[in-house]
């Protein structure tokens, strides 16, 4: 191909390939190399957090190229047009349908994580009921006193059962109490150390029992809402079951490299907010205004390519996983335990060189692991010999 001269159009419109050009002096290349030994190396011992790793996104690699920006409603035309609503829609849709939401009732986007999620829910209960209260358990996750701060909300802590799910009776009795304030309630699907799912049927019929008819209730499915609808039976957690608006994370159980999650709302709701923004030429009805375009990529490309039997296939082998290491924990005598349907284990803090080799969370002396679709039975028997190596539990 000829050589193009540089006239009036190329600098108005440089080569984008040419421009983008960059490369790294060698000090800095190895420091980078480095970089990838360390995380190939913690990543062969991290089973304490809940992200998946066995995941291949180079097939979307050329997509780099682009600045993909998904501002905007996802369900929207905008003028700026790299961008990757289209997929937006196809992973929302594909997540309402799993969370079973009312058709053509409902709304959703790709969002940087389950803690924007929930910031969404808890900002729509609180456009919705102005003056309501927030209740929430103690074993909720830690970003939700942080979003409860953002959004000046008023909230109550509701004790929790011994299992980490939502104590029923403290529930009921502090609504008692609180009557005059239509209540919010912020349910986990699957909470931060124990994987405990909070009842929205159950707590619907307290709702139903006290009359009181005013209500909002969004469920943190960060962990479980990626396959809460394989379960046998499946927790009490979608739509039909009683949810405003769910929260999910797309890094957890799905996987990807880049931190990502789902909201999903009535749309009703949504549609009280939503403003007209000029600029970009649509209407915004997120939290953040730029939003990542390549997350929604993944995604679509995780979803299409393991479909429903693919993603049905990954929860079967986490939870033989999980039956395999609460075992194993139990056949070196320590009391591992885990709630019915998780793949998350608990058992005592083992010492605390193994909990920084493994990456173990901990809190109140316990520890625990998550069996995520990487984690394997080796992985496990390898943790296993360090604790009885280490003496057994016990910082």
């Amino acid at each position: 191909m000829a050589r193009r001269t540089m006239g009036a159009v190329d600098l108005a419109m440089p080569n984008r390939r040419q421009s983008n050009h960059m490369s790294l002096p060698r000090t800095e290349q190895l420091q980078l190399d480095r970089f990838l030994d360390r995380l190939q190396r913690d990543a062969e011992l991290e089973i304490g957090f809940p992200v998946a790793f066995d995941f291949d996104y180079s097939a979307l690699t050329p997509f780099l190229s682009f600045s993909l920006n998904n501002a905007g409603d996802p369900f929207m035309p905008m003028t700026y047009l790299l961008n990757s609503h289209e997929f937006e829609q196809e992973v929302v849709a594909f997540f309402a349908r799993l969370a079973r939401a009312p058709e053509d009732k409902w709304w959703g986007y790709v969002t940087n994580g389950s803690t924007e999620g929930n910031l969404y829910g808890l900002y729509l209960g609180r456009e919705l009921l102005p003056d309501g209260i927030a209740y929430f358990s103690q074993d909720s996750h830690y970003s939700v006193g942080k979003n409860l701060h953002f959004l000046n909300m008023r909230h109550i802590m509701i004790r929790s059962q011994p299992n980490g799910e939502m104590d029923y009776e403290d529930l009921r009795e502090t609504l008692r109490i609180r009557r005059d304030a239509p209540p919010i309630i912020f349910a986990n699907i699957g909470s931060t150390m124990k994987e405990a799912r909070d009842d929205i049927v159950l707590i619907r019929s307290i709702l139903d029992d006290l009359a009181i008819e005013n209500r909002y209730v969004h469920c943190d499915a960060a962990l479980c809402g990626g396959y809460a609808a394989f379960l046998d039976p499946p927790p009490a957690w979608d739509f039909e079951d009683g949810a405003d608006s769910i929260a999910i994370s797309g890094h957890k159980f799905i996987g990807s490299p880049i931190p990502c999650g789902i909201v999903l709302a009535r749309r009703g709701h949504v549609e009280r907010i939503g403003h007209s923004v000029a600029y970009i030429g649509s209407v915004d009805t997120t939290i953040s205004g730029s939003r990542n375009g390549f997350t929604p990529l993944m995604m679509w490309y995780a979803i299409r390519s393991l479909g429903v039997e693919g993603l049905r296939r990954r929860i079967v082998e986490s939870l033989a996983v999980a039956a395999y290491a609460e075992q194993r924990f139990k056949d070196i005598g320590l009391a591992a335990w885990r709630n019915p349907q998780a793949i998350t284990v608990v058992f005592p803090q083992p010492p605390q060189a193994v909990c920084d080799k493994w990456q173990l969370a901990t809190a109140g002396g316990y520890s625990h692991i998550i069996c995520m679709p990487h984690v394997r039975r080796e992985q496990i028997d390898r943790l296993i010999g360090d604790i009885e190596r280490a003496g057994g539990s016990g910082p």
